[in-house]
């Protein structure tokens, strides 16, 4: 095809659509005489369009799109999940009432899904809540996690290297070494890089017996909190509590410090 021809099929296409989307025509498409135009006129109009298109299956339409709408506004995940839920049983409805297949067999689809993620998120907060009740185990994070192996030797990190993931012993051993301090199973490491300013290390931890972990990163953590800032403020209840379990431990090192000397200088 020539330019010449290339241009004069472009035109036409253009003509035509903006004959299409003349006021006028547009009005005609709609019932309405163009040269006699009153607002009576245009709203009986629209009201007969309404009336005649109220079915149930476009008011299980309307009302899907009402919560489509919802989970638009929604800020947090759980109402986010179940906004979503109703709105998609309500368009499956609709895709049976009107026999829309693909329609009905996508929405029905997207119930388990947006329900099993609903879940998750549930026992996510409601693990996380134990948490704050006494219970410091980091289980309920493994989902979210991924397993990293380690040898006897091995540095997981240096005290002031730049922190970006946070780690939850599973097997083996691991000792913080400025505290020698030994980690064994179920500890969580690396937390507080999390919170610190320009996150950073705060301790150099080596693996004194092999074994393995578990890893999430800081923007995984903070993608589950803006999700759901509930369990951003139950993390931060654990992880304040982790911290007041280490400055404990240290006054407990302290207090054995000043009470060695006493007993060496006291006479047997």
């Amino acid at each position: 095809m020539s330019s010449a021809d290339l241009s004069t099929t472009l035109d036409r296409i253009l003509n035509t659509a903006a004959d299409n989307l003349r006021f006028a025509k547009i009005l005609v498409q709609l019932g309405l005489d163009p040269n006699n135009i009153t607002y009576d006129a245009l709203a009986n109009r629209l009201l007969e369009i309404v009336l005649h298109n109220i079915t149930l299956a476009n008011m299980f339409a309307l009302v899907g799109a009402i919560f489509f709408v919802a989970t638009l506004l929604t800020q947090t995940m759980v109402p986010l999940r179940v906004a979503n839920m109703i709105g998609c049983v309500f368009f499956a409805g609709f895709g049976a009432l009107s026999g829309t297949v693909t329609t009905f067999l996508l929405y029905l689809l997207m119930v388990p899904i947006n329900a099993f993620r609903l879940r998750q998120m549930l026992v996510l907060v409601k693990k996380a809540r134990g948490a704050t009740q006494g219970d410091t185990s980091m289980e309920w994070l493994k989902p979210f996690m991924t397993e990293r192996k380690y040898r006897k030797g091995d540095i997981l990190f240096r005290k002031d290297d730049a922190a970006n993931e946070m780690l939850l012993t599973v097997t083996g051993k691991f000792l913080v070494k400025e505290i020698g301090v030994e980690l064994p199973p179920g500890r969580l490491m690396g937390e507080l890089g999390f919170l610190t300013p320009d996150n950073r290390r705060t301790a150099t931890i080596e693996c004194i017996e092999a074994g393995h972990v578990l890893t999430i990163t800081y923007e995984k953590l903070l993608e589950i909190y803006f999700q759901n800032p509930q369990f951003g403020y139950y993390f931060l209840v654990l992880t304040s509590q982790r911290l007041l379990e280490n400055i404990a431990r240290l006054e407990g090192i302290i207090a054995q410090a000043k009470i060695a000397p006493q007993a060496a200088a006291t006479p047997g």
